[in-house]
């Protein structure tokens, strides 16, 4: 079943680069007394997912923190290192924290995994939006299809906040 608002989110962790190098981010550390806004793509690299999503989190990180957001994530069913090379090609360092779900448990957790292995891609994640504060959703956009980009773009999500 799927996540809905009013929920908590699962208890979990995320592979993140770090300065020394990959590392683990748990559940705890980014939602514990924060609002964090996740965004999920199917995958790094993608065209809607390279084209329009991450970018306009990217152009829209400073507008999210004046209203109060702590951290803007991206969370993908990718390994750290492409995760990595997606941010830095993106110039999202330091406005979008990514988060790789390499084996998808946690977009599994969520309710929110996509079967692509028609397209030759595995499980991925639903591409959706979420406001969680102090671990609770307060809001939850996921798009009715894989290929669209509305109601969890950045412009879709920031009228929530």
């Amino acid at each position: 079943m799927a996540i809905k608002v009013g929920d908590k989110v699962p208890a979990g962790k995320f592979t993140v680069m770090k300065a020394d190098g990959p590392g683990a981010l748990t559940t705890d550390e980014l939602f514990k007394g924060k609002k964090v806004v996740v965004f999920s793509v199917p995958g790094a690299f993608t065209p809607t997912c390279t084209k329009q999503h991450l970018p306009g989190f990217v152009q829209q990180a400073d507008t999210f923190r004046t209203k109060g957001v702590n951290t803007v994530a991206c969370l993908s069913v990718n390994d750290v290192f492409v995760m990595d090379a997606w941010s830095t090609a993106a110039g999202a360092g330091g406005k979008v924290t990514m988060l790789a779900d390499g084996n998808a448990e946690y977009t599994k957790a969520l309710g929110l995994e996509l079967d692509a292995t028609g397209f030759g891609m595995g499980i991925r994640g639903q591409r959706f939006a979420m406001i969680v504060v102090d671990g609770k959703v307060t809001a939850l956009e996921v798009e009715p299809a894989a290929s669209g980009c509305t109601v969890s773009s950045a412009a879709g999500i920031l009228s929530k906040v």
